[in-house]
């Protein structure tokens, strides 16, 4: 038994060390840096060993989305629970999102396709920021009895902006709008709360 617990360990961390490596590449390389080889020279095994725990590159990048959206969920409801009033929730957790989309870039692009393709698989980890923000919205809108598809509506209102602006800044960075960006995203959650309250 001890030696069938020793060879999962070791599995699961050769899978670790392939996703490890993956992402340092990315982090050095971008993207359009990342290769099976590439990836089988960092860890020094054999391109064959990585094919066994992943079939392709996307199967890579689909195990990152996921781990990515398994660690912006923990952030936001870290953020949440700060708060008590859902008003201040929502705040909390769109600039923790905002933060995660600035110190993890990679793992953001990859995640909603900014400036690459992202797997078009959607990955049950993705839910869990959806359901949380939604939560909160319904709770901010709860004396209007809003419906599903109201409370959607608002949280695609909300992405809309925060995404868009964090796409922009992505793509065009600049000193002079890292100045203003604060202020500009706390208006887009201000406003936006105070129009489904």
């Amino acid at each position: 038994m001890a030696s069938k617990d020793r060879i999962l360990r070791q599995k699961e961390e050769t899978r670790n060390n392939i996703l490890g490596a993956a992402y340092d590449i990315v982090k050095e390389e971008g993207w359009n840096g990342l290769s099976m080889r590439k990836i089988a020279d960092r860890i020094e095994y054999t391109a064959p060993i990585i094919y066994e725990y992943f079939s392709n590159k996307d199967a890579i990048l689909r195990e990152l989305t996921g781990k990515g959206f398994v660690k912006l969920g923990k952030e936001l409801e870290n953020a949440k629970s700060k708060f008590e009033r859902p008003e201040d929730q929502i705040e909390a957790m769109w600039m923790a999102y905002w933060d995660f989309a600035f110190t993890d870039t990679e793992m953001y692009q990859v995640m909603f396709g900014v400036q690459m393709n992202c797997c078009t698989e959607q990955c049950d980890a993705a839910k869990m920021p959806y359901k949380l923000f939604t939560g909160v919205i319904a709770e901010i809108m709860k004396n209007n009895n809003p419906t599903e598809e109201v409370i959607k509506q608002k949280y695609f209102t909300f992405f809309s902006v925060i995404h868009g602006l964090i796409a922009i800044n992505i793509i065009n960075k600049s000193d002079i709008m890292e100045t203003i960006n604060n202020q500009i995203l706390k208006d887009a959650i201000g406003g936006i709360t105070k129009s489904i309250q």
